[in-house]
């Protein structure tokens, strides 16, 4: 229902960006949204901006925000930056003072529940999160503003902090409003142990501050495990999810690079929702840039299509990196739960579909050293023809399927790529947790460094 009010008081998706310090100095409020986040958001409501939700809930019937505790996500704050690279950070003194003092306050009533240890994400980052609630009373709605600072350095290097702000407009509250407002924030770290130092503040100067200690760490069976961040790596969360991370890409060569092709389904994990959640968008492009990040990799051809829609989305042949922000751009051209008259016309549209795009893309001449699927299950009312799949002929190269399911034990039989992915003898993994894909990216990766390793050998040992 909520998402129906959504859509509807909107008229469009919410859409999320990163503002400029200067643009935060101002006053303006920053566009929040769940849409994009590489975590998935821990509120019962979505991730909207203040004056929005007051309008939701005004049509829930919940006018004046009256004898309520309502969410709202910050979608991370904005990391402060200097005006010229390498120069000073400027920061109120009496902000710094508060800071530095390292002491409970509470001129502003609120009450802070951080989160002690980072999540690992999809996305391979680690997220710190905290909850702050704030009693309605203790807002001057309409003519305040929240203002959020705080620092966050690795334990043992206090001499190096990275600062984060947030500025929040409050919107008009009913008088003897009853409630609370709670907010939510949230930043990301490398592996190690951190402090933070945090305040909030309103126009009347009251403050509201504190400190924690947070950890991120992997579990003693996960550490061989390679992340997204480094240690002790200080940033805020990716807004948008169409960039790449600049940190970890290829400082290896290789002697044999590898050249991958990978089909991509862009398409919901539930198969009666129109669009995809922000989850399940992370997934896939965390899949994506595992195995575009990894060393032995030298080429790259991607197919991103969309199976309800039956319709390839994005192509990129032979590159070197994938391009996540054109990929990201097409993605944005989708036109969720619309598909072409006469091809919902067709019984068996889906399949056939496939069908055409398993002959195009893994028949053809060019041999890759692998073929990869990822997406999620694909249960369509008939899988490939058997007869369409020996047609295609053998695949002279490993073939693999990442498998996004994010509750196996719900679905847990094969879908129609599961069933031609096994015909061609590949294999298939499960991607239900973040773990999960680090493990399948670095055996799959293993295997087809093997794999070109052996021909290569056959054929020099050919030519001797």
């Amino acid at each position: 229902m909520l998402g129906e009010i959504v859509s509807s008081t909107l008229g469009r998706s919410v859409s999320s960006r990163v503002v400029s310090p200067e643009e935060c100095g101002s006053g303006r409020f920053r566009t929040l949204n769940g849409e994009t986040d590489p975590q998935p958001c821990r509120s019962t409501l979505p991730a909207l901006p203040l004056h929005i939700l007051v309008q939701l809930l005004s049509r829930l019937g919940l006018s004046g925000l009256g004898a309520i505790v309502f969410c709202l996500a910050l979608a991370a704050q904005t990391v402060v930056r200097p005006a010229e690279p390498g120069g000073p950070i400027s920061m109120l003194p009496s902000d710094l003072a508060i800071l530095e003092a390292n002491e409970a306050r509470k001129d502003l009533n609120c009450t802070l529940t951080p989160k002690k240890n980072a999540d690992l994400g999809f996305d391979l980052r680690f997220h710190a999160a905290y909850d702050v609630s704030i009693p309605l009373k203790e807002l001057d709605g309409g003519d305040d503003m929240l203002t959020i600072v705080f620092r966050v350095f690795k334990d043992g290097d206090a001499i190096h902090p990275r600062y984060f702000t947030q500025h929040i407009l409050v919107p008009p509250i009913e008088e003897n409003a009853r409630g609370e407002a709670l907010l939510q924030g949230g930043f990301d770290l490398g592996e190690g142990s951190f402090h933070v130092d945090w305040l909030m503040r309103d126009r009347s100067e009251r403050v509201c501050s504190t400190a924690w200690a947070t950890e991120a760490s992997l579990p003693s069976r996960d550490r061989e495990m390679s992340i997204f961040m480094k240690p002790g790596q200080i940033d805020q969360s990716q807004f948008e999810a169409f960039v790449d991370d600049p940190v970890i890409h290829r400082f290896d060569s290789t002697p044999e690079p590898l050249d991958v092709k990978l089909l991509v389904n862009f398409a919901p994990q539930d198969k009666e929702a129109a669009i995809l959640k922000p989850i399940d968008t992370a997934a896939l492009l965390s899949i994506l840039k595992a195995i575009d990040h990894d060393s032995r990799i030298g080429h790259l051809s991607l197919v991103a299509f969309n199976l309800p829609e039956q319709r390839v989305i994005f192509r990129q042949e032979q590159a070197s990196h994938i391009d996540f922000e054109g990929l990201g751009k097409a993605l944005q051209d989708v036109k969720p739960g619309i598909v072409d008259l006469a091809r919902l016309a067709q019984k068996h549209g889906q399949t056939e579909f496939l069908s055409s795009l398993l002959e195009k893309e893994v028949g053809v001449a060019a041999k890759p050293d692998a073929v990869i699927f990822a997406g999620p299950k694909a249960i369509l009312d008939a899988d490939v023809p058997q007869e369409d799949l020996r047609r295609i002929g053998e695949i002279e190269c490993p073939v693999f399927y990442m498998n996004y399911n994010l509750y196996p034990q719900a679905i847990p039989w094969k879908d129609s790529i599961s069933h031609a992915v096994k015909y061609f003898k590949g294999t298939e993994y499960t991607i239900s947790r973040p773990r999960d894909l680090w493990f399948a990216t670095s055996e799959m990766v293993n295997r087809i460094a093997r794999s070109k390793h052996l021909k290569t050998s056959a054929l020099t040992l050919d030519t001797r």
